[in-house]
This record gives structure tokens, C-alpha cells and sequence, in this order.
């Protein structure tokens, strides 16, 4: 699949993995299940099966590009394109489509965020390359809805229309359907509603498109944003790029592909989905995948020992001795010389307390 290109998507801070993920080397530059690869490298692994791995860019701060050489053993200069500020997703994905456009048109492009965990990597190829067939012939800006197990506030939902199926490409087994509504992070009522419905999906953050139905859309629904690469084109993949984006960058608005494009877009489709998948983005969600002990501790550390304790994660250094004696449903994490002690059901206020921590303490531990 020559024409098919990968964009991962591996800026972000991973805030809510703190203080395990930090600034100076987030949660997608780590081991965070312990299987001898990080994050990323699980991902780009996982792209090489579907184009080559020439293909497979990485958009990420400036700050971690070196971060990303260090991690994908022999990638090439021209496939990190780094970002001067952080500016959310679209402006990462413009970047990007305007840089594979100029080398190829007729490119068709696969995105994805560097950090989300896949235990079914068979059937997840498969859906991967029935999509990138629809959009070879469609100008879809199609995504992957997760069918979801359970009313789960954490996640974005996909509202689709069963009626309304793509009939060319053929999948019986991975059909392709109209949405209808996107949906941010929803009350718990309102996810047991989705849920029961069984018209939403969770979604999952990864996109598939072909390269002139993304450039069509950025020029429609944000004009300023293309403007100022197509300003740019002659620069990008020569040896003034880098100065165009320390001169362009900030300028561009700060806005994700979800509110900028796909909530406006009237092509929108998916493919819902089922290959074991988790973004991985809070304490809670990593607890999901990890190994329990019968009284359903996720253990993480050589010296832990627990005593009438339940439902807790404990992640520690090996060269810490942990007692921990009484705990249900907590998070307790050291890192870096930071302990963390809080109950799953204030997970949610991590953000909360990294902003109390940069008002009192300053960057130092953040």
C-alpha cells in the first residue's frame, strides 16, 4: 500500500497519567504496561504492518524530538515533524496533510494518537484496511467507533445512523455507517442512555481519509488554518520549514479535528469497531488492562506489600519499599520523588491539583 500514509499523533503532556507521565517525558515516550516497548513504539509497530514504515510520521513538540529518535530506531529526519507550540489537533493535522499532499495527492492517510492500547491487532488491520478502501473511493472523513461495554464518562460518543450503510467497498463484517452526532464526555445518566439506545460508540480518536477530502475540508470549515499552510506549501519539505512554523505556527488557532472538522463535516462515516481497545488516559482505564491479585489489586513495584486492601492500584519504583494496609478503590503512584495517594473517584481532579502545583510550587514538579 504505497500511497497509504500513517500520522501519529505523539504531542501531548498525558496530564492525567501524572506523576508517572511529566513534561519532560510524557506518558507516550514510557512502559507504562510493562512489556518491554513504550507507547509509541508499540504504535508505530503496529502502523509498519499497514504501509510502510517510510510512511509513518510522527507529529510531536520540538522539545521530544529527540525523545522520538532515541525510540524508533533508524527513522528518518523527514518523518518527525515537530511542533513549535502546542496547538491542538487540527493545526498538527494540517500540518501534516499539506506535507504528504505535496508529496502525494492521491495519498490516502491513516491517524492516529500515539498512546491507545490495541489487544486485538488482527481484527484491528483488518478494519484499518477496509477503511482505507472506502476512502479510496469515497471522500469520506471516516473514523473507528468502539462499541462500547459499558456507560463510560471518560469517552467522546458517536452517534450513527443504522439505516444509513456504505454499500461499495463491501465488508459484511465491518460495515460502514452515516453519523449523525458527536457527543463530548457526557454525564453518567446520559452515557446509560447512549448505551442502552445502542446507537453510540465511543470514540476512539482515530481517523482515515484520503488527502485531498482533508485538504477540501480544512479550506471549508477552517479557512484561516489552510490559509496559512497553503501560504507555506512551497516551504514544507525543504530546507526552510522549520522557519516557516517558528514564524506561522502560533498564529494558528487552537482548535481539535473533532469541533473543527468532524463536527461540522456532512461526510462524516464509521466503522464500528471491536479489536480491544482503551486510550489509556486516566489511572482507571490502565488499571483495566493490568493483572490483579484476588482482591482486585493492580500491583506494579518489586517491594509493595499490601495488607486489607482492595480495588487499589499501586505503582512504585522497584527500589522503594511500599506498605500499604487498608485501602479500597485508590490510585497510589510514586515517580520522580512524587507520591501520589488519591481515590478512583477523584481521579478526575489530577488536572485540578497539577494547576494548584504550578501556582504553588512552580514547573519544578510538573
Amino acid at each position: 500500500m504505497r500511497r497509504v500514509y500513517t500520522v501519529i499523533m505523539a504531542g501531548g503532556i498525558g496530564t492525567r497519567f501524572w506523576p508517572v507521565s511529566r513534561e519532560k517525558r510524557p506518558k507516550q515516550f514510557l512502559d507504562i504496561l510493562g512489556t518491554g516497548k513504550t507507547l509509541l513504539q508499540q504504535t508505530f509497530d503496529r502502523y509498519t504492518k499497514i504501509c510502510p514504515r517510510e510512511n509513518i510520521y510522527i507529529v510531536t513538540s520540538t522539545r521530544y524530538i529527540d525523545l522520538v529518535k532515541n525510540q524508533i530506531e533508524g527513522i528518518d529526519e523527514k518523518q518527525i515533524l515537530g511542533e513549535p507550540s502546542r496547538r491542538n489537533t487540527a493545526p498538527c493535522l494540517a500540518y501534516a496533510a499539506h506535507k504528504i499532499y505535496a508529496i502525494d495527492p492521491k495519498a490516502n492517510m491513516v491517524i492516529a494518537p500515539s498512546d491507545h492500547l490495541i489487544l486485538n491487532e488482527d481484527i484491528f488491520i483488518e478494519v484499518i484496511k477496509h477503511g482505507l478502501k472506502v476512502t479510496q473511493e469515497n471522500d469520506f472523513l471516516l473514523t473507528l467507533g468502539i462499541r462500547p461495554t459499558r456507560p463510560d464518562t471518560g469517552y467522546g460518543y458517536i452517534q450513527y445512523l443504522k439505516n444509513i450503510k456504505v454499500k461499495e467497498p463491501h465488508d459484511p463484517i465491518h460495515p460502514v455507517f452515516k453519523v449523525k452526532t458527536f457527543t463530548e464526555k457526557p454525564t453518567l445518566e446520559l452515557a446509560k442512555t447512549f448505551v442502552k439506545s445502542g446507537d453510540f460508540l465511543w470514540n476512539s480518536g482515530m481517523f482515515i481519509w484520503n488527502v485531498k477530502t482533508i485538504m477540501n475540508s480544512f479550506a471549508k470549515h477552517l479557512p484561516e488554518l489552510y490559509e496559512i499552510f497553503q501560504e507555506g506549501k512551497d516551504e514544507l519539505n525543504t530546507v526552510h520549514e522549520e522557519s516557516f512554523l517558528k514564524r506561522n505556527y502560533s498564529q494558528c488557532e487552537k482548535i481539535s479535528i473533532d469541533y473543527g472538522i468532524m463536527e461540522k463535516a456532512d461526510n462524516v462515516y464509521v466503522i464500528p469497531s471491536t479489536f480491544g481497545w482503551s486510550d489509556l488516559g486516566t489511572w482507571s482505564s490502565l488499571n483495566e488492562k493490568l493483572e490483579k491479585d484476588y482482591l482486585g489489586n493492580a500491583i506494579m513495584g518489586e517491594n509493595i506489600m499490601v495488607y486489607d486492601t482492595r480495588n487499589t492500584t499501586v505503582i512504585m519504583p522497584d527500589d522503594k519499599l511500599a506498605v500499604i494496609h487498608g485501602l479500597n478503590r485508590f490510585i497510589v503512584v510514586e515517580a520522580d520523588g512524587i507520591l501520589m495517594i488519591i481515590p478512583n473517584s477523584q481521579e478526575q481532579n489530577v488536572q485540578q491539583i497539577l494547576s494548584d502545583i504550578k501556582r504553588n510550587k512552580g514547573d519544578k514538579y510538573l
